[in-house]
């Protein structure tokens, strides 16, 4: 969703939904199944939650499908978490093409086994020139990670004479940020109950509204993205600004009357 062409009405003020999935194991566990039936359910529900998105016209989804930490998990959880994501991509680039909707990676998909990179690399090429709507995937993702990243990309141009620290700002470092182009997120919901963010876009949430569902991934459905919405849209965001400023502000419409 970087570009400013034919973007669609959307819901105001609601362009970009960030999504930390979590859950899958424990709603397994509840039902005495082994932890990856939750995930393969988890993926599952992905394809709901994008289609309710897309209805809302809301532009950009970015979900956090798994992050560096997570390579602390099992083995065999691991592997098979791969094999999902193969799976899902295997399964849904053709839909992806079909709704124009772009898929985009953040994170470090460069550590990630070779098939799933194969199969990264041809659903980001046949997507690559979709405008409209943005599915971004978190992969292999960490925020202090892409900080990381970011700070040793601009001293990089540092030292080449690219950059100049002396003019550093947020809109200039947040171009070396692995979401370059894209807007912040305007909502972040977290499924299960936790009430964490877990090192998930940290600087691009910094106003962020935040929705924290008590249901499990796998559960969270049409109905409960459309509650984490109304909620977001029951809020007063202010930037630091008073309420009375954001109340008194004038809509565009009325500057332009004036």
């Amino acid at each position: 969703m970087t570009d400013s062409t034919s973007q669609p009405s959307g819901m105001p003020g609601l362009q970009h939904v960030a999504i930390i999935m979590d859950g899958n194991g424990r709603w397994a566990r509840q039902r005495g199944l082994p932890r990856i039936e939750g995930h393969r359910r988890g993926v599952s529900n992905v394809r709901e939650i994008l289609k309710v998105a897309r209805d809302l016209k809301i532009r950009t989804l970015t979900l956090f499908a798994f992050s560096v930490e997570n390579w602390q998990r099992p083995p065999e959880e691991i592997s098979s978490l791969m094999g999902l994501l193969e799976f899902f991509l295997e399964r849904n680039t053709r839909e992806l093409v079909k709704n124009k909707v772009r898929l985009r990676v953040i994170g470090r998909p460069e550590e990630l086994p070779e098939g799933v990179q194969k199969k990264l690399h041809a659903a980001l090429e046949a997507t690559k020139d979709f405008k409209d709507y943005v599915l971004q995937v978190a992969l292999n993702y960490g925020s202090r990670t892409e900080v990381l990243d970011a700070v040793r990309a601009f001293s990089e141009d540092v030292a080449k004479g690219k950059a100049d620290p002396n003019h550093l700002d947020w809109p200039l470092f947040s171009r070396y940020l692995y979401t370059d182009g894209i807007p912040d997120p305007d909502l972040l919901i977290r499924t299960s109950g936790e009430t964490r963010i877990s090192n998930f876009l940290l600087l691009q949430c910094a106003y962020s509204e935040m929705f924290f569902s008590p249901v499990f991934w796998p559960d969270f459905g049409r109905q409960h993205f459309i509650d984490a919405v109304e909620s977001f849209h029951r809020r007063q965001r202010r930037f630091g600004k008073t309420g009375e400023q954001v109340t008194e502000a004038p809509t565009d419409e009325a500057a332009l009357n004036r």
